[in-house]
């Protein structure tokens, strides 16, 4: 029943997201095409439910070419474009995740998704990584909401305790708690 609830609800509120923010979404696009060369959104693989993989859908943030670099993006990176800092403060650039959602991809609360190169990495340094995989990954989490940005094997040994609890009890009450929570932050522009 859990399932059948989550997946309705990602489909009517993303559906509604993408309807409500529409105007904004076209004018982030126009943003990006007119200031920086290159494409308006970055696709890139991710690893999904059962580490199937899928292609994740942002707005472009960095100048072209800069994911070739380091997988990690530093406060003041000189590949972010022009207007990325505040597309990424306001998590603009996650908006259309949102398509990835309503395929079903994703999901609006579960884990983040990583990178393919650093799934690799934290599979073999963590214990138990790949359980994150038993459920669908998220827009934001519960280690999103409750832990600061980290890029370190500890910080995302931490955000896997957060997701594994997540796992354990996951439920449509803890769903809209961090649904809530990540509005919160948004709004505060505390990034996650």
């Amino acid at each position: 029943m859990y399932n059948v609830v989550k997946r309705t609800f990602d489909i009517i509120v993303s559906s509604i997201l993408l309807l409500v923010l529409l105007p904004m979404l076209i004018f982030t696009a126009a943003v990006i095409k007119l200031s920086s060369p290159g494409p308006v959104f970055y696709c890139a693989p991710r690893a999904g439910l059962r580490g199937k993989p899928f292609l994740i859908i942002k707005f472009r943030t960095m100048k072209l070419g800069a994911d070739k670099g380091s997988g990690t993006t530093a406060l003041k990176d000189p590949r972010i474009t022009k207007y990325g800092t505040f597309f990424r403060n306001y998590k603009i650039d996650e908006l259309p995740q949102l398509i990835n959602v309503l395929i079903g991809d994703m999901s609006l609360i579960g884990p983040r998704p990583e990178r393919p190169q650093l799934e690799e990495k934290l599979n073999e340094k963590i214990p138990n990584y790949k359980y994150r995989h038993i459920v669908k990954p998220g827009l934001s989490g519960w280690a999103q909401v409750n832990l600061p940005y980290g890029s370190s094997i500890s910080d995302s040994s931490e955000k896997l305790s957060y997701d594994l609890f997540y796992i354990q009890n996951k439920s449509i009450w803890l769903d809209l708690l961090i649904f809530i929570q990540t509005i919160k932050l948004i709004f505060n522009m505390k990034g996650y």
